[in-house]
């Protein structure tokens, strides 16, 4: 499988294969849920190895590691996922 880093790399500089709506699913430890982000909304800082920031639909910055990241769909199909931990 992909690392996660790799494939929002991708999404963000691949012209022909980030077209599309793609949505991010990371696991929210407060919430005890996964919250699903427009990929438009994800900040990627140029450098950085363990986390993005997603904006939500109210405004609220989140600083997501990338581990906690659990799926991407691209026009409404799931083409990665992280299975939770046992």
């Amino acid at each position: 499988m992909i690392p996660i880093q790799d494939l929002l790399h991708r999404i963000r500089w691949d012209d022909e294969f980030g077209k599309g709506e793609f949505v991010i699913g990371y696991y929210d430890r407060v919430a005890d849920r996964i919250v699903r982000v427009p990929f438009r909304h994800v900040h990627l800082e140029r450098g950085e190895h363990f986390s993005f920031d997603a904006v939500e639909d109210d405004g609220t910055v989140h600083m997501v590691p990338f581990h906690r990241v659990r799926e991407v769909w691209r026009n409404g199909q799931s083409i990665w996922r992280r299975e939770p931990a046992v």
